[in-house]
């Protein structure tokens, strides 16, 4: 398990409530896991939709089981964007 920080962006930051909040987890599905367990339907709408970056890096299209998390890192949550 890794120690990192999730950052939400836009309609991300809306629906979770927060712009950041920590992680605790080995891979970036587990981090998004834990991160919509608890919040409403609309959160893991956007969640679903979003592009990742893990330390300013594109998750693309990989399997997010397959990213693992680096202790310290960042995972910054990108909802689609008007006009881009």
């Amino acid at each position: 398990m890794a120690k990192g920080m999730i950052r939400y962006w836009a309609a991300a930051k809306a629906a979770a409530g927060a712009a950041e909040e920590p992680y605790d987890a080995a891979t970036l599905a587990d981090a998004l896991a834990t991160a919509v367990a608890g919040r409403d339907d609309e959160f893991a709408r956007v969640v679903s939709r979003s592009s990742f970056l893990v330390d300013g890096d594109p998750v693309g299209s990989r399997a997010h089981g397959d990213v693992r998390l680096p202790e310290g890192g960042v995972v910054e949550v990108l909802p689609p964007f008007a006009g881009g």
